[in-house]
């Protein structure tokens, strides 16, 4: 006796038509994934304000840094989503020959804050322009189209996140 093969559509049997089908499924899942892989899904971003300590800079640049304030975070030709927005200066401090700590008239210490956007991840590892941010980082280098200073130190950090508990 010669059993006789179910068939879909006529002319498909079933075993057929379920191949067609994962076939066409695998098809549709790697066309979403290549589409999808350029817009970058929707990044989950947070807010970041910290300050960058620069020591020992010539005193007469603290005018000329604050004239390009505010001012865009670059890093080799890119604009980043984050801004300087406020320069401050304090005294630089030396030791005099008689051991005690004057004030140098030819230097100050510059406090540059920054704000902004940076992705939002389970572990907060931000970066801005290649340079991690923490509290403590040292050679941080504080850049814009206008203005460069380096060896700074981020002396604090906050973050906005969508997502932390209150």
């Amino acid at each position: 006796m010669e059993q006789k093969e179910k068939k879909v559509f006529g002319k498909l049997n079933i075993i057929d038509f379920l191949v067609i089908l994962l076939v066409l499924a695998v098809l549709a899942f790697v066309g979403y994934k290549l589409l999808n892989r350029g817009a970058g899904g929707e990044e989950s971003l947070c807010g970041i304000r910290y300050t960058v300590k620069c020591e020992e800079v010539d005193a007469d640049l603290y005018e000329s840094a604050k004239q390009y304030i505010p001012s865009q975070v670059m890093a080799t030709g890119v604009l980043y989503d984050v801004n300087i927005v406020d320069v401050e200066k304090e005294p630089f401090y030396v030791l005099s020959d008689n051991g005690e700590w004057v004030e140098d008239p030819e230097h100050v210490n510059l406090i540059f804050t920054l704000e902004g956007t940076v992705s939002n991840s389970a572990v907060l590892t931000s970066n801005v322009g290649g340079q991690e941010v923490r509290v403590g980082k040292s050679d941080y280098i504080v850049k814009s189209e206008y203005l460069e200073f380096g060896s700074g130190i981020v002396t604090s950090v906050t973050w906005d996140r969508p997502d932390a508990e209150s």
